[in-house]
């Protein structure tokens, strides 16, 4: 994970997820906002709670607890969306809680362990120790990376960005045009 800033330190975004903390270099994350009404994909994975509108852009929706197999609860107040960059796609990720902005120096982040064998650990980058708590440095493209997690939700935004009125308009002129060719060379 790059460091941020001359004094080799990482810049963080801490948050909670089933009473643990988490974070996430804060270069990418674009933005934190409350929970708004997400739209149900069909047949997307148990994980994917659906998409948004968000400005004009469809945003697919992860919940976190779920892709990290820590259960199931009802969002609360304190409950936000973080819409992170994800191998160039954004993505929003939905967090118990956003708790602070922090910086932590390069040296206080271990890597994971080699006894903690399980598939949580392929998405660690480390785990951070700060004032006696530890903090799991999460690697987003790994926990959202396309063929695991988000191909399904992935292809039906292409279909759909496909399918809008400036896509559609753009495929009638080309048959449009297709066709005066055919006319013209019969």
């Amino acid at each position: 994970m790059p460091t941020n800033g001359p004094t080799n330190e990482k810049h963080l975004v801490l948050f909670t997820i089933a009473g643990e903390k988490y974070a996430v270099d804060i270069n990418s994350v674009y933005e934190i906002i409350r929970m708004q009404p997400v739209t149900r994909i069909p047949k997307a994975p148990f994980f994917v709670e659906g998409i948004i509108n968000l400005r004009g852009k469809v945003v697919p929706i992860v919940d976190m607890r779920k892709r990290l197999g820590l259960g199931d609860i009802e969002q609360t107040k304190e409950s936000r969306i973080m819409v992170v960059d994800s191998n160039g796609e954004s993505v929003g990720i939905i967090v118990d809680a956003v708790t602070e902005v922090l910086r932590i120096p390069a040296d206080a982040v271990e890597p994971p362990s080699n006894i903690i064998i399980t598939t949580a650990s392929d998405y660690m980058l480390g785990i951070a120790k700060r004032d006696g708590d530890m903090i799991v440095l999460l690697d987003l493209n790994r926990v959202l990376s396309k063929e695991d997690a988000l191909a399904p939700v992935m292809a039906g935004k292409k279909t759909e960005q496909a399918t809008s009125p400036a896509a559609a308009k753009t495929k009638e002129e080309e048959k449009l045009k297709a066709t005066a060719t055919v006319i013209e060379a019969g």
